[in-house]
């Protein structure tokens, strides 16, 4: 265990240390200018961070991904498909409710809608959408038919915010289905999707594996552009306070104890509502049942770790980088963007659990490098774009529109295996550091370069869409160039078969 758990604080390192040393360097410029406590509050949280997410990643693989695949081969052999949806939905809307990154976005728009509201709206979201996934494995429909059909709607409802004069809301209805994929829901989802794939079985098992994640950010999308349709009232937008506390320790243990209720109400749900279906249904062994419960204790304390240091020092950083780096130089606050997406992702808890979950899946023919690679220069992407949106002012619609017609468009030529890890990745990388520092950065550098609090809902939001977004085409573009290498390595290997002048006599007896 504790040779585990070395492993995973390594691991974490590698993936916190970029991150940190751009926030350190950038304070040694004139670009930026944090006060003493701002960094030394920092530094510290960076180092629980990587306590953290090493927590956390040892308990997924000890608890929430052996629970998810329980769930779905245990419900799966019962052959009772009633039942599976209804625990699916069940679970899909308590583990959506426990998502910290969820948390944390409807805190940052309390002021316009309910957060209970909208976090109960984009759970029945995910729920709905979980049991659209299972359906698409036991029936085997192509991912691709089912994105397009909810992606026409989506674009659709789009259209009718717009015209019903509800078009400040739509950046946060796209966030919200990026934030929804995080550390608690991508391990159970994506195990609960093996788990059903692998007993059906059939020659497209491992495919069908993916593509949950895909459909459990689509959800939320449009669970909020209903409750935006129906919403009234007033809706102008207040900036949070993302400044530092001024008696540091006493804003730590308040975000320590509001963080762990949070944390430990959530976890609750979904623990009490398994442990109930392993009583009546599954009726899993006791050592494994231990583990699960081991797991469980270290994912709680690596989430509380977690969510700790990042509300605390990673928030209020963003915040102030975004609105230093806007007053300095925009095309400084671009290229930071860029660099900053790029890093952010590797601490991104959810992220390792994919890319391990990848590459066993596929033996290996697709690696975590280069998982890792596409989803770095996806995301770096975005955050560029994003910036580029911000300093000139325009809808996020203009890049979300083409972004998806141009993903699905690939999904006709790349393999389904790539389509499917694809769309699952994009809603893997908005995590909740994406939430609590990229968009954070975002509303900062909004606020400095646009007119009022009101430009931030328009124009900040939507960043985390367009991370959840640009990995769908990198990766897909990674599978694009695989099949065209492959092709003319096959066109070369037969034309030196025909070319040859083999005069070899082979005798058959």
């Amino acid at each position: 265990m504790l040779k585990q758990l070395r492993s995973k604080i390594i691991e974490a390192l590698i993936s916190v240390l970029p991150v940190t040393l751009i926030v350190i360097i950038l304070n040694l410029t004139p670009l930026v200018n944090f006060s003493g406590k701002e960094i030394g509050v920092f530094c510290v949280s960076a180092v629980l961070l990587l306590v953290g997410i090493g927590l956390f990643n040892l308990g997924a693989d000890l608890a929430m991904t052996p629970m998810g695949k329980y769930v779905g081969e245990g419900l799966t052999k019962s052959r009772r498909l009633t039942l599976l949806l209804f625990v699916c939905f069940t679970m899909g809307v308590l583990i959506t409710v426990a998502e910290p990154d969820l948390t944390v976005l409807a805190g940052q728009v309390a002021n316009i809608i309910n957060p209970t509201t909208l976090i109960l709206f984009v759970g029945v979201g995910v729920g709905v959408f979980l049991v659209i996934s299972m359906l698409k494995i036991v029936f085997k429909i192509p991912l691709a038919k089912i994105l397009m059909l909810f992606y026409f709607l989506m674009f659709g409802l789009a259209a009718l915010m717009l015209d019903r004069g509800k078009g400040d809301l739509l950046a946060l209805a796209f966030d919200s289905g990026g934030v929804t994929t995080g550390p608690i829901t991508v391990p159970f989802i994506m195990a609960v999707g093996v788990g059903v794939a692998l007993t059906i079985g059939g020659s497209n098992s491992s495919e069908n594996s993916f593509g949950l994640i895909a459909l459990c950010s689509v959800g939320p999308i449009l669970a909020v552009m209903a409750l935006a349709l129906f919403s009234k009232g007033d809706l102008t937008y207040t900036l949070p306070d993302y400044g530092i506390a001024d008696n540091i320790i006493s804003g730590f243990t308040g975000t320590l104890l509001s963080v762990t209720k949070e944390v430990l109400i959530a976890l609750s749900l979904i623990v009490i509502f398994f442990f109930i279906i392993n009583f009546i249904f599954l009726k899993i062994p006791v050592k494994k049942i231990t583990q699960i419960i081991v797991g469980i204790f270290f994912t709680f304390v690596g989430l509380v770790i977690f969510l700790t240091a990042v509300n605390v020092g990673f928030m209020p950083i963003g915040y102030k980088m975004g609105s230093d780096l806007a007053g300095s130089s925009t095309k400084a606050l671009v290229i930071i963007s860029f660099m900053l997406g790029m890093v952010v992702v590797l601490a991104e808890p959810a992220v390792h659990v994919l890319n391990k979950q990848v590459e066993e899946i596929t033996s290996g023919g697709v690696s975590k490098k280069s998982m890792m690679i596409a989803l770095s220069t996806g995301v770096g992407l975005a955050v560029c774009l994003s910036t580029i949106r911000i300093i000139f002012g325009f809808s996020v619609l203009y890049y979300l529109i083409p972004g998806y017609f141009i993903s699905l468009g690939l999904s006709v030529f790349v393999p389904r295996m790539y389509t499917a890890i694809a769309f699952d990745s994009g809603g893997v990388a908005s995590g909740p550091l994406t939430s609590t520092f990229i968009l954070p950065f975002a509303i900062g550098a909004c606020s400095m370069i646009g007119s009022g609090a009101g430009q931030v809902l328009t124009d900040a939001f939507g960043i985390i869409a367009l991370v959840a977004m640009t990995p769908l085409i990198t990766i897909q573009s990674l599978g694009f160039s695989s099949i065209v290498k492959k092709r003319a390595r096959e066109k070369i290997a037969m034309k030196r078969i025909l070319s040859s002048d083999d005069k070899q006599i082979i005798e058959f007896e």
